[in-house]
């Protein structure tokens, strides 16, 4: 029997910098596909910013043909109105690939970087330096859009982990 491959898209939700990522899984092999950085327009009122958040993933969804999504839980800071804000942002990302009818997971940020780098405490240099050796085709990946494969990634092996242990 073949594998199948299931395009996974990863997101590192901001409301000035939401970075995306896509790669595909089939079996154990792991392969870039694209990645980016949505950044809605600064000086649009709130919720122009958070419908250019949905409207952006959606397309990518449908350019991509994603199959399943998984997004960076929400850590909150000390200003609860940058945490706030940050949760309205990553509702929007959250609902684009939702509307399309695909699972979304959530992973803390510690889990991604234990997964991707093997500590959970790892920076994000660190988490970009793995990317680039784990998925060599996508080049050079600036902060945020690494961030999103490096969920992407830890999807790809947590899903295949709950497949063999079901």
């Amino acid at each position: 029997m073949a594998n199948e491959t299931t395009r996974i898209l990863g997101l590192d939700p901001g409301l000035r910098r939401t970075g995306w990522g896509v790669i595909a899984a089939e079996g154990s092999r792991l392969r870039w596909i694209a990645h980016g950085v949505v950044t809605p327009p600064e000086t649009a009122p709130f919720s122009e910013r958070l419908l250019h958040l949905l409207e952006a993933v959606t397309k990518i969804c449908a350019a991509h043909a994603c199959d399943e999504a998984a997004i960076e839980e929400v850590f909150v800071n000390m200003n609860p109105v940058s945490t706030l804000k940050l949760g309205h942002a990553r509702a929007a990302v959250m609902l684009a690939p939702a509307r399309r009818g695909l699972t979304v997971a959530e992973y803390a940020p510690n889990l991604i970087k234990k997964a991707v780098v093997g500590a959970g405490h790892a920076d994000k240099g660190q988490v970009a330096f793995m990317v680039r050796r784990l998925l060599p085709t996508a080049g050079e990946v600036k902060a945020d859009a690494a961030d999103a494969l490096a969920v992407a990634l830890t999807h790809a092996q947590l899903r295949k982990m709950k497949r063999v242990a079901a």
